[in-house]
């Protein structure tokens, strides 16, 4: 091969070389994310995610949500659960009944029955749902107590049923959750691999934020905040994780001048009465997360601490009150990725 050939071969493969350079600079470079909100399951979304196509997934988001609506929201009269809770037994149509009670079983047992989806009642009766009430009775909650417990109600794959009819399901301690994770599997389905998706103040961050090139940080608020003056306790970095935050500071009724939490403590019927004021939960799910929030709230800290030494899985950042003011705990595992303040 003379020279001329030689010095041809080579100048092809260098445009080559360079042009595959260019084309992996390029693919680097991080694009405009693309940004969708919505109202569902009485609050709202928020969904940033990042996509070479530049496609709006807006129209299949609100049409997903619209079916896990129809599943398992208690506020719509012809929901599945609705349906259920009128009833001894049903057989489900969607595949949106069955996963979160299958979350919720688990979390159940491993609470101590802290978790208690049949609360439904005893939220109605202290007015936290559709119905209101001035001042809940005593006499009243013992009743009701009576027929609450998830151990009451049975179900598999196909069909839920109970053991007596009174007993109600509330998917509201853990549908956000459920409704972040149908996002993001779709979302996921369509090749996204970079995203934050909140709803309700659940959700999942997947991959990372390519604009910042780093995890994605949220802002978890501090409980002295208010719904006019709102400010952070802490940040965490999160990627290829869940995350919720329960607390009591905006969700409570007032009666006589005593505040009354809209987290219901099923062991006693009333509502929970515990130091912890924010729990922040971290998992590979945000069904298991929004359900763990709820277990933690209507448990308290200390049992939530003691607990959680049995599921490494779960990671956690604490908020309560001592006599000297506010404290926080942190599981191992997420204490590097938070930072506090003071």
């Amino acid at each position: 091969m003379n020279n001329r050939w030689k010095n041809a071969i080579y100048s092809v493969i260098l445009l080559i070389t360079l042009f595959a350079v260019w084309k992996w600079r390029n693919s680097e470079i991080p694009i405009d994310p693309i940004k969708i909100e919505g109202e569902t399951m009485a609050t709202t979304y928020h969904i940033t995610y990042f996509d070479s196509e530049q496609r709006n997934f807006k129209t299949d988001v609100d049409s997903l949500l619209l079916m896990v609506n129809l599943s398992i929201n208690n506020y719509n009269p012809q929901s599945e659960v609705s349906v259920f809770n009128k009833s001894s037994i049903f057989h489900f149509k969607l595949p949106y009944f069955y996963p979160p009670l299958k979350a919720a079983r688990e979390v159940y047992s491993y609470s101590d029955g802290a978790f208690d989806p049949s609360v439904m009642p005893l939220v109605n009766l202290w007015g936290f749902g559709q119905d209101k009430v001035i001042r809940p009775d005593s006499s009243k909650i013992d009743s009701i107590r009576s027929f609450i417990g998830f151990n009451k109600i049975h179900f598999n794959k196909d069909s839920i049923w109970k053991e007596d009819v009174r007993t109600q399901l509330d998917f509201g301690g853990i549908g956000q959750g459920y409704g972040a994770d149908v996002i993001t599997e779709f979302l996921k389905s369509k090749g996204i691999k970079n995203m934050l998706v909140e709803l309700g103040g659940e959700g999942m961050a997947v991959g990372i934020n390519l604009k910042s090139g780093k995890a994605w940080e949220l802002g978890i608020l501090d409980p002295n905040s208010t719904n006019d003056y709102q400010f952070f306790k802490a940040y965490v970095s999160l990627s290829d994780k869940s995350f919720t935050t329960s607390g009591n500071y905006f969700n409570y009724r007032e009666v006589d001048g005593k505040k009354y939490s809209h987290t219901i403590d099923p062991s006693t019927g009333y509502p929970a009465t515990r130091a912890i004021l924010s729990a922040s939960v971290f998992a590979d799910d945000a069904t298991t997360a929004d359900v763990w929030g709820t277990a933690i709230m209507a448990m308290g800290h200390e049992k939530a601490i003691e607990i959680l030494r049995k599921h490494p899985e779960i990671d956690v950042f604490l908020i309560y009150s001592t006599p000297e003011g506010l404290a926080t705990f942190a599981t191992e595992k997420i204490s590097p990725q938070l930072k506090i303040n003071p």
